[in-house]
């Protein structure tokens, strides 16, 4: 039986509360959701602004995948929680971006968007990713 391993980086926030950035067992890696703040203060970023908060959580998730031994390619779901509907056209045109500069292979990874309230009132999106590594 393969243990688990907790993944930890400087690249993305620490976790606030009691959880770990990520988990790996064996070739499977869950990135906890991340959000929009800043690795080395921590502060969230660009309050207000749904398009540079999912840059900069994205560039979180990345963090902890790269910290785990992973890639974006090797993604086979992101988790997407929008605090507004309205905030879905806008969230989807980064993603998007950054899905197709990451992953050369063009097999997107699989995703679901869910409306909701999130942990933190500055928050305005939050992504989780699971990842299986080769």
């Amino acid at each position: 039986m393969t243990d688990k391993t907790e993944i930890r980086t400087d690249g993305a926030p620490a976790p606030a509360w009691a959880f770990s950035q990520g988990v790996r067992k064996g070739p499977m890696l869950q990135v906890s959701g991340q959000g929009p703040q800043d690795p080395a203060t921590g502060e969230f970023v660009a309050l207000g602004d749904v398009r540079a908060q999912t840059a900069r959580t994205l560039a979180n998730v990345k963090a902890v995948l790269l910290a785990g031994g992973a890639s974006v390619a090797d993604v086979l779901m992101f988790r997407v929680y929008l605090t507004k509907r309205a905030d879905f056209p806008a969230m989807n045109e980064v993603y998007t971006a950054f899905v197709k500069e990451n992953v050369p292979d063009g097999v997107l990874p699989a995703r679901t968007t869910v409306f909701v309230e999130l942990p933190h009132e500055s928050m305005l999106v939050e992504i989780d990713a699971l990842a299986c590594v080769d």
